[in-house]
């Protein structure tokens, strides 16, 4: 049996693994799919104290080796449920099930859909989510990003030294990225962005050949011909497994405040995927230390 359960290996996990084991708590992380998190998806990062630039990937890195180097246990399992047995908790995963003390559920988010027909079978076929991961199949090509906040723009300042040509669609007549970003994609050449036009369908069945665009003020069709589409619209909980032992709000996310607490004790939630105004690598490191000294707190007065 572990002390603590910690479900999700991003900043927030992480920081929460790394305050337990320096209290002395055996800890086991485990992660459904990019040891992390989603801050392994930004090309490059320049707002985290005491890092001037460094992408997502690299800082990541540094999380997982130093929680490690640590002795924290870490697994690849998709977490189904949390079991609460009182003193304990079961965490049933794809796998088995491990016992602990006390668990701290850092799931994140996942990235948004357009819900447009068609969109799951061209992913991977010319729609992708991560201009890192997947940049580089389009080297000298034509792509659009869809969005215009700051996933998008860093998307799009990213795509634009590897692709010919990039474009940004953004449903606002304005984009909503830091006003840094928005300099630097007026500064690329190969950047164009479309204002006030929403992507109304995808063109293709099996291979992204083209994308149709409506435009908000009179609804007006046009057709964009590209090779590859990132969709960068925001990210979404993904939490519902977790209910029974930890309320939700009307939009998904877990219904818990700067405590970090939860309706069940010894059970606790961090990062991205709580209540929260702001969802930076910032705030949820902080929640992820928040989270443990009050599990490490719960697990001492036992």
């Amino acid at each position: 049996m572990y002390d603590i359960i910690v479900i999700g290996s991003g900043p927030a996990g992480l920081t929460a693994a790394l305050y337990a084991l320096r209290a002395d708590k055996s800890v086991l992380i485990l992660e459904k799919g990019t040891f992390g998190g989603q801050v392994t998806f930004s090309p490059k990062i320049e707002n985290y104290p005491g890092i001037g630039s460094m992408s997502g990937n690299d800082i990541a890195d540094l999380f997982i080796d130093q929680v490690i180097g640590r002795g924290a246990d870490i697994e690849m399992e998709t977490v189904q449920k949390v079991v609460d047995n009182g003193n304990t908790k079961t965490v049933v995963t794809n796998k088995g099930s491990h016992e602990a003390k006390a668990v701290v559920i850092a799931t994140g988010c996942k990235h948004r859909q357009t819900g447009l027909p068609n969109e799951n079978a061209l992913v991977g076929n010319g729609i992708s989510y991560c201009a890192v991961c997947d940049g580089a199949f389009f080297k000298n090509k034509t792509v659009a990003v869809l969005g215009g906040g700051n996933s998008a723009l860093q998307e799009a300042l990213y795509l634009s030294d590897v692709c010919s040509k990039v474009y940004v669609i953004q449903n606002l007549d304005f984009l909503t990225g830091e006003a840094k970003l928005i300099e630097n994609i007026g500064k690329k050449e190969n950047v164009q962005v479309i204002y006030g036009t929403v992507l109304s369908a995808l063109k293709g069945e099996t291979e992204l050949t083209g994308l149709e665009l409506k435009k908000e003020s009179d609804g007006s069709l046009s057709e964009l011909t590209v090779d590859g589409l990132f969709v960068a619209i925001g990210l979404e909980p993904d939490n519902e497994n977790f209910a029974d032992v930890a309320a939700l709000n009307e939009g998904g996310y877990f219904d818990s405040g700067e405590t970090c607490v939860t309706q069940t004790p010894g059970v606790y939630v961090a990062g991205d995927c709580r209540s929260k105004a702001i969802r930076q690598i910032t705030t949820a490191s902080a929640d992820g230390a928040v989270a443990a000294l009050a599990a490490c707190r719960y697990i001492d007065n036992m």
